[in-house]
């Protein structure tokens, strides 16, 4: 997916200030397994997915507990460095080979500062995240497992396909043989 097209997803910028962010972002590529995000950090840059797969955990009592997969075209970000400019607390992890595209956080603020048009695209990117991170945590709390897991098939088809399935459990909060059973009965 091109920049253009994953900038615009969230707002639809004029071409001067499309063009104002993209001269600040580089393409990096890492390899799967890669953290790109580490706890206990204060993260300084934002990543766009252009190609794979991540995931977002946690650490707790030694155990790593899934609570975020970001696929082509998803911004990948540790919204407390990013907000307060303090340590994060999630890892993020790369499921796949990954190329991304890199935006220092202090570069696009100051953007933000000079440009009106990056600075409404930034608050609908905030607002998007928000609502995110508001429906993941109804679904969490008012459905079963099973609704869970078939809100995850209707809505990322695809990810049930590319990630290990011990992830996907996680993610749902429950067992691996939790999600076994579920898998057994839909099928």
């Amino acid at each position: 997916m091109t920049i253009d097209a994953i900038l615009n997803k969230v707002y639809t910028l004029p071409q001067s200030s499309l063009a104002k962010i993209k001269d600040n972002m580089v393409e990096v590529t890492y390899p799967k397994q890669h953290i790109i995000i580490k706890d206990h950090t204060i993260e300084p840059n934002i990543y766009f997915i252009k190609s794979g797969i991540v995931r977002a955990y946690a650490n707790f009592d030694g155990t790593e507990v899934t609570f975020w997969f970001g696929k082509e075209s998803e911004a990948v970000i540790s919204m407390r460095s990013y907000i307060e400019n303090k340590k994060g607390y999630e890892n993020i992890e790369l499921l796949e080979d990954c190329t991304l595209y890199k935006l220092e956080s202090n570069t696009l603020k100051q953007l933000f500062l000079e440009d009106i048009h990056i600075a409404n695209w930034g608050r609908k990117f905030a607002e998007q995240e928000l609502i995110k991170t508001e429906e993941r945590l109804i679904s969490k709390q008012f459905k079963t497992a099973t609704e869970r897991y078939l809100e995850l098939l209707n809505t990322n088809t695809d990810l049930i396909k590319r990630v290990q399935l011990g992830h996907i459990a996680s993610y749902l909060g429950i067992t691996q043989v939790s999600l076994s059973r579920i898998r057994a009965v839909i099928k």
